[in-house]
C-alpha cells in the first residue's frame, strides 16, 4: 500500500483528496499547512498526521479509516456530541481576527481578544480538533462567554505538569519558554494560574509573546536591549511559522492579560528580520 506523505503540507493535501473521494459533495479546501475547511468547518489534522507517523507504514490504511468513521456517517457526526460529553474536550485557540477574511464571524463561535486577536473554541477529538460554530454553541444551549470560562478550566488541566525552559539573556532578562507542541502553547497565555506561576521569575508585570499557535515565550519586562532583541525572534517565527497570530507582546499583569504598544517598551515596529534573537542566550535553572 502507498505510503502517506510525509510533508505536513502535502499530507494534508492528499487527505484533503481522499475526503474529496468519500464525500465528493463536500467542499474540502486547504487553509493551513495541515489544516482542512470542511463544509465550513475548519480541521485540524495535526493529530492524524503524528498518527500516521509513528506507524508509516499503514498510513493510507490510518487515514481511511479515519475518514470513513468520522464522515461516512451523518456530517455533522463528528461535532454533534452532548454538551456533557463534550464539556472536557473544549479548548481555547487564540487566532488573528484575519481569519474572517475567509471564515464568516456571525459561524464561528469566539470572544473578542487584545492585540487584534480572538479566541475560538475546538472539540478535542482523538485524531483531529474541530471547530465550534455558533450553530452549535446554540444547540449546547451555552453562550460564548461559557465556552471561554469552560476553555480556561481545561486549558490549565490539559497538561498539567509543563515542560518549561527558562532562559537568561546576556543583558539580563529573563524568558519562559513553553514548547509542549501539542496545539495549545499559545493559548497557554489563558491559564488562569500564569501569573502565579512566572510573576516569581520574571517580575510582577511581563511580557508574552505567541507569534504562532506551536510558541509560548514569557519575558521579563526588560532591560530595553533584550526585548528588542527577542522581538526580533518574535517577527522571524511569526514570518516563518504555520498558523501566524500576532507580533505584537501581551502585557501580563496581577489584574490580568492586556495589549501593548511596542513603542512603550523602546522596540520600534518592524515587519521582516533575519537574525537569530536567542543565539547567545542560555539556560538557567
Amino acid at each position: 500500500m502507498a505510503h502517506m506523505p510525509k510533508e505536513p503540507e502535502a499530507f494534508a493535501e492528499q487527505v484533503a483528496t481522499m475526503l474529496q473521494r468519500i464525500q465528493p459533495d463536500y467542499a474540502v479546501k486547504l487553509v493551513g499547512p495541515s489544516e482542512l475547511l470542511v463544509d465550513g468547518r475548519r480541521l485540524d489534522l495535526d493529530n492524524l498526521y503524528r498518527m500516521v507517523s509513528h506507524d508509516p507504514i499503514r498510513g493510507m490504511e490510518i487515514v481511511e479509516h479515519y475518514l470513513e468513521q468520522l464522515f461516512m456517517g451523518d456530517p455533522a457526526e463528528g461535532s454533534d456530541l452532548p454538551f456533557e460529553l463534550a464539556r472536557q474536550r473544549i479548548m481555547p485557540r487564540i487566532q488573528p481576527v484575519s481569519i474572517f477574511e475567509h471564515l464568516s464571524e456571525e459561524l464561528v463561535a469566539h470572544v473578542p481578544y487584545v492585540n487584534d486577536t480572538v479566541i475560538v473554541f475546538v472539540t478535542d477529538m482523538p485524531s483531529m480538533t474541530v471547530s465550534i460554530t455558533t450553530e452549535q454553541m446554540m444547540r449546547w444551549g451555552v453562550t460564548a462567554d461559557d465556552l471561554e470560562a469552560i476553555a480556561r478550566e481545561n486549558i490549565d488541566v490539559y497538561a498539567p505538569e509543563l515542560d518549561m525552559q527558562f532562559v537568561e539573556s546576556k543583558e539580563g532578562g529573563q524568558a519562559a519558554i513553553i514548547s509542549e507542541q501539542d496545539g495549545y502553547d499559545a493559548a497557554r497565555l489563558l491559564m488562569t494560574d500564569l501569573y502565579r506561576t512566572l510573576a516569581p521569575r520574571l517580575g510582577p508585570d511581563f511580557l508574552v509573546a505567541v507569534p504562532a499557535r506551536d510558541m509560548f515565550v514569557a519575558l521579563s519586562n526588560g532591560p530595553t536591549p533584550f526585548l528588542r532583541r527577542l522581538h526580533r525572534r518574535v517577527i522571524q517565527d511569526y514570518n516563518r511559522l504555520p498558523y501566524p497570530i500576532t507580533r505584537d507582546l501581551f502585557l501580563v499583569t496581577r489584574d490580568g492579560v492586556a495589549g501593548t504598544v511596542l513603542s512603550d517598551f523602546g522596540i520600534e515596529p518592524m515587519t521582516e528580520i533575519e537574525d537569530d534573537a536567542f543565539g547567545e542566550d542560555r539556560d538557567v535553572a
